[in-house]
């Protein structure tokens, strides 16, 4: 039982340290495991209606998840006005701008943790928050979400901005 302490004090200070680099380090983000959350179904649309953290979303942080190739690459398959700045916006979903007056914040959760569970298996958009039942996932990846919980809520909070 000490063990098991001792191993899970280890883990979350290496977990510690992974994230909190020092300057000019790139930094690593390690989350073991998954936030756990409800799933809530009204009029047959799922959503979470509760944060995944006990942080609130960053809008300014989420605009960089989502804008960011190596993250959330959003702008790969939807245009945001708000974005223009940056290059290649795609046309593959549709635009994210008004997204705020679509849908709320828990349904915009349960978008980016699980699309499929909001517009069915057929859909192409990704689940950024999931790490079982996925496909052709590389093997340095596998057991790992695409976005830590924090950064979902970023680009909650973000998305939440696009009225």
């Amino acid at each position: 039982m000490k063990t098991r302490c001792c191993v899970a004090g280890f883990v979350a200070g290496l977990a510690a340290a992974l994230v909190l680099p020092a300057a000019g380090q790139v930094e690593l983000q390690l989350e073991l495991p998954l936030a756990s959350f409800n799933i809530v179904v009204t009029a047959g649309v799922a959503a979470i209606p509760v944060p995944l953290t006990g942080r609130p979303g960053d809008p300014k942080e989420g605009g960089k998840v989502v804008a960011g190739r190596r993250l959330g690459n959003c702008l790969s398959c939807h245009e945001i006005d708000a974005l223009r700045e940056e290059e290649f916006h795609g046309d593959v979903g549709p635009s994210l701008d008004g997204v705020a007056g679509r849908w709320d914040t828990g349904t915009l959760r349960m978008i980016i943790v699980n699309a499929k569970k909001v517009f069915g298996e057929e859909t192409v958009m990704p689940a950024f928050y999931r790490v079982d039942g996925l496909n052709r996932v590389r093997p340095e990846f596998l057991g790992k979400p695409i976005l830590t919980a924090q950064q979902v809520e970023d680009v909650v909070a973000f998305l939440a901005t696009l009225k």
